[in-house]
């Protein structure tokens, strides 16, 4: 998996011209957290509207291109808490390099 300063960074490059209207935050489960609030990224800890639990490595597939969210959902590889509307709206954002 790439270190987690990569992976915040990618996201931070694909929200720099605009973001969301609602908080998500990445739980890489103990591999770190990415929060990400309009088009900041940061590595808090904070409250948000949903939040999606997947391994890092899962993350960066999913970044890359080479799998897709509902995949990783639909077999439990993902999990989504709070608002699973927030999560759809990732889909232009996360989908791909």
């Amino acid at each position: 998996m790439a270190n987690l300063e990569h992976l915040t960074g990618q996201l931070r490059a694909r929200v720099a011209n605009g973001g969301l209207d609602r908080t998500v935050k990445f739980d890489l489960q103990g591999e770190g957290l990415i929060y990400l609030e309009g088009s900041t990224v940061t590595n808090e800890d904070r409250a948000a509207d949903c939040t999606i639990v997947l391994a890092g490595s899962d993350f960066e597939s999913l970044a890359g291109g080479q799998i897709d969210g509902t995949s990783l959902y639909m077999t439990g590889r993902m999990r989504i808490k709070g608002d699973i509307s927030v999560a759809m709206m990732l889909q232009p954002i996360i989908g791909g390099e």
